[in-house]
Parts: C-alpha cells; sequence; structure tokens
C-alpha cells in the first residue's frame, strides 16, 4: 500500500498551494537571533549581506550599529547605505532610521539592525520593529537582529534571571511572522573573553557589564531560553510541514508525551507519572481524555472527577486535549498521530476481563495500533491500594427504570396486536411488527430499553408464535436465525440511535454555546465604554450560567469591588478574598475549585494577555450549570469578555490620548501664535518706551508723538489678542454669559465699523439694512464683536481700496446678514475650515492668530443662529449670518419719545 504522504488528499494540497503562494506573495522578514550582545549577529546579518550583493542582489544598509567595532564596520564598506535620519532631543542630534528613504529606495534585501530600538520622539512610529512592519508591506525583504531578552513574552523571566527589567521589547507576533530565524550562538566563556578584550563594549562599559548583566549563570540561562524558542519554532515547522503532507507516521525528532485519562481516581498517578516522565525526558506533554458518543455520559460526580485530574495536568504543565470519537481507542491514536506523539501513557487494566470480551480491550486497541509510537503502561492504583473507591459508584450514570416499563409495555402491546391478528399475519409480518417495536423503543428511549425490548421481542415471538406454543422449545431450527437476527438488529439498531441522540444533544449544546458567544459579542460590539461592557457581560452571563453573575475590579484603594451584577451575588469578606486571590493569581478560584472552595461563588479570571481586567463571579447553581462544565467553553467565553473589557478600555484610553493630543497641538499652536503675536506689540511697546526714557530731550515734539501714537496703537493690538484668547476661552468653556436686548441692526454695524474707523479709513464701506427690518435680540457688546472680527478679517486679506459690503433682509422668519469683499476670496475646499481655531488662510503673515473667525462662530452659534462661508461669483468672500427672531420685539418709539431699547429680551 501506498504511503500516505505519497498520496495527499487533494483539498490539503490546494490548501498547501495556496499557502505556498501566499508566502511567496509577501515579503520574507529574516530574525538573526541571539542570547546577549557581541555574539555576533550584526557581523552574521552583514556576511549574508555581502555575499547576497556579489551574486547580484539589490542588498542595501537601513540602518547598522557597529558601537565602534571595527570588524563590524569594515562588513558595511562596499553596501548601499542610506542617510540615517537626523532627530533633535533634548539639545541633541540622534541618528535614527529614515523609513521615507527606505520605502522610496525600495531595494530587493533591507538590513535593519537591532529590531527591539525605541525611536526618538518625532518619529512615525514608537518602536523599529513597528517600521520594519511597513517596510515588510511595501513589499521589501528585511533582515534583522534581536536578542532574546528583548522578547515581551520572556520579559518577566528576564527580569527574574538577571535582576534587571528590560524596557525594549518586541511582541511575540514577530518572531511568528518571521519566516526564518537564524540562531547566532557562541559559548558564554568566548563571549566573556570578548568583553574583556573590548570586542563589545568599551573598557569601562564591559567592567559593569560582567558584574551585572553579563555574569556566567544570566548567560547559560539566556541561552538556553534561545535555543529552546529556536527549537520551539522549528518543532512548529515540522508540525506545519506533515500536516501539509499529510503525514502520519510518527517522526520522533522530539519526544512529545500524551497521557491518557478519565474519571477514575487511578489517573491522578497517571498524570503525575507522566509529569515526572516528561520532566526527565525536557519533553512537552499533554493530558488527553476522549468522551466516546457510543457509551452514556459521565454523571456529576464523574465529570468533576474528570475536571480535577486536568486541572492536576494542568497545574504541572501539561496542555489539555479534550477529544470526542466512537472509539477511545482510533481518537487518541489519531490525535497522538497528528501530533507527532511519541510516547503514550495508559494505565494498567482494572476492571473485570469479561468487559474486555464484550466491550473491546482500550489497551489492546492502543498497543497493536501504536506503531511506531511507544505505550507505556502503568499501574493505576488508588490509596490503600484499593482497585476502585466506593464513591466510584456514583460515576455510572443513573438508571430511569420508566423507560424500561415502557419498553417492556410496549413489547406486550405489539404481542398482544399480533395475537389478536394471528389469523391475518404471516410469521414474518409478525417478525416485522416486533422489528418495528424495537426500532420504536431504540429510537426513543436508548440502548438499554432496547436490549430489553429485543430480548422480550424473541421471547414473545418464540413463546406465542413459534410451534411448539407456549414453550420455548423450537421446533423447526431455521427459526432460531430468525432470532438471532431481530435480536441484533434490535442492538445495532440501539447503538445507531444512541449516537444519534447523542450527535444531536452534542450539537443542540454546540448550538447553545455558539448562541451565547455570539450573543455576548454584540453585546460588548454595543457597549461604548467599560462599565457598560461589565453590565453587558454580567448580564449575558447570568442568561447562560442561570444564575447571579458579577463583574468585580479593584476600586481606587486597590480593594475587589462589584463594577457590575445580574441577579443575587453574595460578596461579603470572603467572597471579597476569593476575588482578590484570582485577580492576584490569575487562576479560578471559590467554588468548584481547589482554592478556597468553601466560599458561596466561583471566580473565573478575565485576562488580557498577562494583565487580569476583571473577575467574572458565578453563584452556587450556575456554577454547576451544564454549560460551565465544558471547559474549553468556559475558556472561550472568559476570553471574549476580556476582550471586550479590554477593546471598551483601549477605546477609552485612545479617547483619552486623542483628547491629549488634540490639547497638546492647541497648545503648541497657541503657543506658536502667541509667541509671535504677543512678541511683536511687546517689542514694540518696548523700543517705543525705551526711547522715550532715555533719547526724550533729543527727540522732536513729532518724533515724541510718533512714538507715543504706536504705543497706543501697539497697546490696543495687544488687548485685542487678549481679549480673543480670552473670549475663545469662556466659549469653549460654556462661561460666556449673554445678556439679550433688542437692538437695531444697523446700530451695531456703525458701532463696529466706528471703532474700525481707522482700518476702513481708505476702504468703501457701504451698509444697506432696510428701515422695516425688524429689532434683533442679541447681546450687543458680543455681537459687536462678531463685526469686528468680520471687518478685520476684510482688511487683512483684502487690498487697499477694496470695498466692503454689509446688507440684511429677512428671510421664512429669519434674518440674514451678509458680509461680503471684493478681495481673493477663500481657499477651494476650505470654506468650512475658516472657522477652525488658528487657522490662518493663504497669507500667513497676516497679522493675528486665527481665532477671530472662530470666535465670530461661537458667538453667533451662542444666540442660536448659524455662519457659513462661501466664494462669490463676481469674486470674493462673503459671510452669511443667520438669527432666529426671537419672541416679540417691542414697537419702535414714535419720532420724538426717548428709545426704550435696554429692555432684556424674553
Amino acid at each position: 500500500m501506498t504511503e500516505p504522504e505519497n498520496r495527499p488528499d487533494p483539498d490539503a494540497l490546494l490548501r498547501r498551494l495556496r499557502a505556498e503562494d501566499e508566502r511567496t506573495k509577501r515579503a520574507k522578514l529574516r530574525i538573526y537571533l541571539g542570547y546577549a550582545p557581541g555574539v555576533g549577529k550584526t557581523f552574521a546579518m552583514l556576511s549574508v549581506a555581502r555575499e547576497l550583493r556579489e551574486q547580484g542582489v539589490d542588498v542595501v544598509v537601513g540602518l547598522v550599529e557597529s558601537h565602534g567595532r571595527y570588524d563590524t564596520a569594515a562588513l558595511v564598506l562596499g553596501l548601499e547605505v542610506l542617510p540615517k535620519r537626523i532627530v533633535e532631543h533634548r539639545g541633541r542630534k540622534l541618528e535614527e532610521f529614515d523609513l521615507d528613504a527606505a520605502l522610496a529606495r525600495k531595494p530587493k534585501i533591507l538590513l535593519v539592525d537591532e529590531l527591539a530600538h525605541t525611536n526618538a520622539e518625532g518619529s512615525r512610529h514608537a518602536k523599529r520593529w513597528q517600521d520594519v512592519l511597513d517596510v515588510l508591506d511595501a513589499g521589501i525583504d528585511v533582515h534583522t537582529t534581536v536578542n532574546i531578552q528583548h522578547l515581551e513574552s520572556l520579559n518577566d523571566v528576564i527580569e527574574q534571571i538577571t535582576t534587571i527589567r528590560v524596557r525594549e521589547t518586541v511582541p511575540d507576533s514577530i518572531l511568528l511572522r518571521a519566516d526564518e530565524i537564524e540562531l547566532i550562538d557562541l559559548p558564554p566563556e568566548e563571549l566573556l573573553t570578548r568583553l574583556k578584550e573590548g570586542k563589545v563594549y568599551l573598557s569601562e562599559q564591559a567592567v559593569r557589564a560582567i558584574d551585572n548583566f553579563f555574569r556566567r549563570g544570566n548567560l547559560l540561562a539566556l541561552r538556553e531560553l534561545a535555543l529552546r524558542r529556536v527549537a520551539d519554532r522549528v518543532d512548529q515547522d515540522v508540525l506545519a510541514h506533515r500536516a501539509e503532507h499529510e503525514i502520519s507516521r510518527t517522526w520522533p525528532t522530539q519526544e512529545r508525551i500524551l497521557v491518557c485519562i478519565g474519571p477514575s481516581p487511578a489517573s491522578a498517578r497517571l498524570v503525575r507519572a507522566a509529569a515526572r516522565m516528561a520532566a526527565g525526558l525536557r519533553a512537552p506533554w499533554v493530558a488527553g481524555y476522549v468522551e466516546s458518543t457510543t457509551i452514556a455520559p459521565l454523571g456529576p460526580a464523574g465529570r468533576e472527577r474528570l475536571d480535577a485530574h486536568l486541572r492536576l495536568a494542568e497545574s504541572l504543565g501539561a496542555d489539555i486535549a479534550r477529544l470526542s470519537g466512537a472509539r477511545v481507542g482510533d481518537t487518541l491514536l489519531e490525535y497522538a498521530r497528528t501530533h507527532n506523539v511519541t510516547r503514550i501513557i495508559i494505565g494498567k487494566p482494572t476492571h473485570p476481563r469479561l468487559r474486555d470480551w464484550i466491550r473491546g480491550s482500550l489497551l489492546d486497541e492502543v498497543v497493536r495500533g501504536s506503531g511506531a509510537i511507544d505505550v507505556h503502561v502503568t499501574s493505576g492504583d488508588v490509596e490503600g491500594g484499593a482497585p476502585r473507591a466506593p464513591s466510584e459508584k456514583a460515576i455510572s450514570p443513573r438508571i430511569d427504570w420508566t423507560e424500561y416499563a415502557w419498553s417492556a409495555a410496549l413489547m406486550a402491546l405489539s404481542t398482544g396486536a399480533c395475537g389478536l391478528g394471528r389469523t391475518l399475519f404471516q410469521l414474518t409480518d409478525i417478525a416485522m411488527l416486533y422489528l418495528f417495536a424495537i426500532m420504536v423503543v431504540a429510537t426513543r428511549f436508548g440502548r438499554g430499553p432496547s436490549v430489553l425490548a429485543s430480548a422480550l421481542a424473541v421471547g414473545a415471538y418464540d413463546f406465542f408464535f413459534i410451534p411448539p406454543y407456549y414453550t420455548f422449545s423450537v421446533a423447526d431450527a431455521r427459526h432460531t436465525l430468525t432470532f438471532l437476527m431481530m435480536f441484533s438488529v434490535g442492538v445495532v439498531t440501539s447503538g445507531l440511535a444512541y449516537r444519534i441522540r447523542r450527535g444531536e444533544q452534542e450539537a443542540r449544546e454546540r448550538e447553545q454555546q455558539t448562541a451565547a458567544l455570539y450573543a455576548l459579542s454584540r453585546d460588548l460590539g454595543a457597549a461604548i465604554s467599560e462599565g457598560a461592557a461589565s453590565e453587558a457581560v454580567a448580564a449575558r452571563s447570568a442568561q447562560v450560567f442561570g444564575n447571579g453573575a458579577a463583574v468585580v475590579v479593584l476600586d481606587g484603594s486597590n480593594a475587589p469591588r462589584i463594577e457590575a451584577s445580574s441577579g443575587e451575588v453574595p460578596f461579603d469578606q470572603q467572597e471579597q478574598a476569593v476575588a482578590r486571590w484570582v485577580l492576584e493569581h490569575s487562576r479560578p478560584a471559590g467554588l468548584g475549585t481547589e482554592t478556597l472552595p468553601g466560599a458561596r461563588i466561583s471566580c473565573f479570571p478575565l485576562r488580557s494577555g498577562a494583565s487580569v481586567l476583571g473577575v467574572l463571579a458565578l453563584t452556587e447553581r450556575s456554577a454547576h450549570s451544564k454549560l460551565s462544565q465544558d471547559r474549553i467553553f468556559l475558556d472561550a467565553y472568559l476570553r471574549q469578555a476580556a476582550m471586550g473589557l479590554e477593546r471598551t478600555r483601549l477605546a477609552d484610553d485612545a479617547k483619552a490620548a486623542a483628547l491629549l493630543a488634540r490639547t497638546e497641538e492647541m497648545r503648541s499652536s497657541l503657543l506658536s501664535a502667541v509667541s509671535h503675536d504677543l512678541r511683536t506689540p511687546l517689542a514694540a511697546i518696548t523700543g517705543a518706551g525705551s526711547m522715550l526714557r532715555d533719547d526724550s530731550p533729543r527727540l522732536s515734539v513729532a518724533h515724541r508723538t510718533e512714538l507715543i501714537d504706536t504705543i497706543c496703537e501697539e497697546a490696543e493690538r495687544l488687548e485685542r489678542l487678549v481679549s480673543s484668547l480670552l473670549d475663545m476661552t469662556r466659549l469653549e468653556s460654556g462661561s460666556l454669559k449673554m445678556r439679550r436686548e433688542w437692538v437695531p441692526l444697523e446700530e451695531i454695524v456703525v458701532s463696529a465699523s466706528s471703532r474700525l474707523a481707522n482700518k476702513l479709513a481708505e476702504r468703501p464701506l457701504s451698509i444697506r439694512v432696510p428701515d422695516d427690518l425688524p429689532l434683533v435680540s442679541v447681546d450687543p457688546v458680543l455681537f459687536e464683536q462678531v463685526f469686528v472680527n468680520l471687518l478685520e478679517n476684510a482688511v487683512k486679506y483684502t487690498p487697499a481700496k477694496t470695498p466692503v459690503e454689509i446688507s440684511a433682509n429677512v428671510r421664512d422668519g429669519r434674518v440674514v446678514i451678509d458680509v461680503a469683499d471684493h478681495g481673493p476670496g477663500l481657499p477651494p475646499g476650505e470654506e468650512s475650515r475658516v472657522f477652525e481655531k488658528f487657522y490662518r488662510g493663504r497669507d500667513i503673515r497676516a497679522p493675528g492668530v486665527g481665532l477671530g473667525l472662530a470666535i465670530c462662530r461661537g458667538i453667533v452659534e451662542a444666540h442660536g443662529g448659524t455662519i457659513v462661508a462661501q466664494n462669490r461669483p463676481s469674486g470674493g468672500a462673503l459671510f452669511r449670518i443667520t438669527l432666529p427672531v426671537v419672541g416679540t420685539a417691542p414697537a419702535l418709539p414714535a419720532e420724538g419719545e426717548p428709545p426704550q431699547l435696554s429692555a432684556v429680551a424674553s
């Protein structure tokens, strides 16, 4: 027979071709991994680069750190080197990798040293590995270097070994993304020699390094971590290759152990034996349990004991595999071949041999089908040497005698029907009727009642319908085959029906679990805050697990508190201690666990990476619900809840970061604008005042008058600038107080134009306000500032002697005011941006800080109106203000009567 790897499955072949096509299309990442600085990562990378250069490959050095090493710097000679980007930071000029230059050059291979490096402030990305991802996305192959201590998942381990906290880290996903990882190894003794000779650091730095990080014990531990990480990567590649090529034969490249456990108390000994063997071989191991689809499921006691064994295996470092299949032996062997298991540990049988004759021997199946896999059979005795604990009887499912009674009643009914129709039915008809009844029992009540029905059917058929009647003797031996067929069909049908029922039950449970996860994901997706997400988790958990549920977090005083709850959840001092323990140790505790089992709640950590975001607390009834018995589902549920909480927390952090960024941007813009616009009038005032103080006797009267006018003008300019800043602050803080009055619009316009009489002296100003225009209810002082700002804006951005027009009318019950000029107009597409703070328009040389129009919009909107900007068809800019008519304006006084315009509008 041809080997499986020579005849791959067509679907697997198609998947492999697609995967290979994707790998060939994407850019390649090659990582030179070392266990410490100085092992030769950069030297090896440059050596390979020079060889590729000689072969005609387009290799460019993006950034290489030689650290003063002559040998390393010499290898750069002859290679194209991109210029570094100069960044000024705290008075120092730093050299950084120029990402834009690399993307513009786009070589075939780019060399980027020190992947974990933190970029200087002002760079596009905070970390160099993020720059590398951008380069890979652009289709450029990258060769880079990194040390094992910079791996994020090993950060706490490195600190325990070296007592030094590594601040610059690289996420593990980068190593998973790498197409090639080359380990650059060097004996620790040789590395220490290189360090003492000054080939790694300068002499003073070398002495400090030897006394701290570069101790021989540290180097040995770091070297082991690097070797193991590379070995794990190679092992993953081997498993991927076996899966792609459908290779089922075991490759003993690395020891991998599978221990078969069950609900029996003897499984605890098997778990400990597997842990000792794995520790001795330094091999990964898996604790596997197969839930057979052909036998009854475990009862509560058996499942609780099985979960205890799985938790024990997990605490000892095992991976957990929950499997499902018709035959336990075949399922275990299939898993072992798929995962390249080299050793299987299984317990000695303690049940009677008769059971093996009836059901078959699991041990015999595993041994005969193991092939090249070693099978270790070990004793599974329990305390006191007893083969089985008395409580083990609780593992067997409870027998429902009602189903057996119904089975017997149905057989009696079938016998009565056949007896009544004895003259009408042939023997074959009677046999078919019995078979139909057996199938009904099998599909309705399961295996045990159907076997009983088969036996009763054979007995009744023989006793009542086979001569000699009313005896169990058989005159014709040919009927014996009929008896055997009836009984066999009943047994086989019952088995098939039981499988269908179990499959239906499992499918229903999976559907419930999928629906629960989908509902939780939908609720979390709709949550916009961390509190709303916690409420969604608590409410959905109470529905899924059947009673009270709560999300527990730490408050400001580092004490556990309930963030959100659904149903009654006890949270006294004992329960708080359970929640605190889970938050600190990131493991389940409380009711139904081995830690603090006396509590009234079960607590499960909501983990995100290495941190615990909170605790899901479930009450007694919910902790023992049917869904919570499935550990895989519970883990998936907890991960989904943790991801939802993390998403909202990150969203809040992103909002805070965006607000901080906007605040910093506004602060920078304000400082940039104010530093110039405040400095200019202050400098003029200071200069003019100094001249008046120091040179007053020598100045003519005209000159002194000019200096005094300069001081007054610049002081007014400074006052307007400060007023604008204060007005903008009041508008944004909501502290602006308005005092509405009924006033004629023309009066406000004339007052504003008179304030700008000097600036408008050379510009024709046209004011067209109809006589019948109703009074407007506005704050006269604030609205006058609107016209002042609009007129100042026209003066700044239009040539001299350019006319300015102000007109007003009533449209659709609203007052519409237009302020137009005949200047160059607004930049196309930026009509709405002119109202943004600090927007300066085309001519940034124009005086001001860009707050005038923003203040206009704030004041108009505070009055319930709108202001828009647009370009006029005939040229120039048009600012249109629309105000609502508030209340009823008082009648204008007759000629000669005193005006009454100061009444406050309602």
